[in-house]
């Protein structure tokens, strides 16, 4: 196994990083809707069972499904990664938004009152007080919908938009294991780093100042 490892040393490493791509691309894009939508949330209570039950049915669908409801859309459609990338955008957006709105939310209102009463506009309580202070929980979500991309990801393949799962649909057609664990592995060490990276960044934050 770690003769084959060498020999396609290269092979893997370029998917890896292919993976790492569409992976980063999708977070990035889930950050920038998911943490405004999760704080419009918190402002609008009557917005919190819509937008967390979309988030959460799109949860429910099959990730090849997904795929093929996005096929037809313009543009997106027209490339295997865009459609790829617009994928785990949707299937990051649930933990992003549940967590940001969660972690506003849970913030002790005696201390948003005490920062109101001290001059604060509904700005500088956002970003003095309610996202430091929902920053762990908040990290927490981007950490639970980056491991869950790493993973579904490798279903990406199954489109032609590269990535581990290419090794890994590669040896399922072929029987072939070594195929199969040169992209099994990887895709798994990568969750792995993610999940530790960004847990101890998340310990971090959690700690007592």
């Amino acid at each position: 196994m770690l003769s084959f490892f060498y020999k396609n040393r290269e092979q893997i490493l370029s998917l890896t990083l292919e993976h790492l791509w569409l992976v980063g691309v999708a977070i990035a894009i889930a950050v920038i809707i998911g943490v405004p939508l999760g704080i419009v949330v918190s402002r609008n209570a009557w917005l919190r069972k819509p937008v967390l039950g979309g988030t959460n049915l799109l949860q429910t669908i099959p990730s090849l499904a997904l795929f093929g409801f996005l096929l037809p859309a313009p543009w997106l459609g027209e490339r295997a990664d865009r459609l790829a990338i617009a994928a785990l955008v949707l299937y990051a957006l649930l933990p992003i938004v549940r967590n940001t709105y969660t972690g506003i939310i849970g913030i002790d209102p005696a201390i948003k009152e005490a920062a109101l009463g001290m001059g604060m506009t509904n700005y500088e309580l956002l970003t003095r007080v309610e996202l430091p202070l929902g920053a762990p929980f908040i990290l927490a979500g981007i950490r639970i919908a980056t491991v869950t991309a790493v993973g579904v990801a490798t279903i990406a393949a199954a489109i032609g938009a590269g990535g581990l799962g290419e090794l890994i649909f590669r040896g399922v057609a072929m029987v072939n294991d070594q195929l199969i664990l040169a992209g099994a592995i990887p895709a798994a060490l990568l969750a792995l780093a993610a999940d530790l990276a960004l847990g101890a960044v998340e310990n971090r934050l959690r700690a007592p100042k």
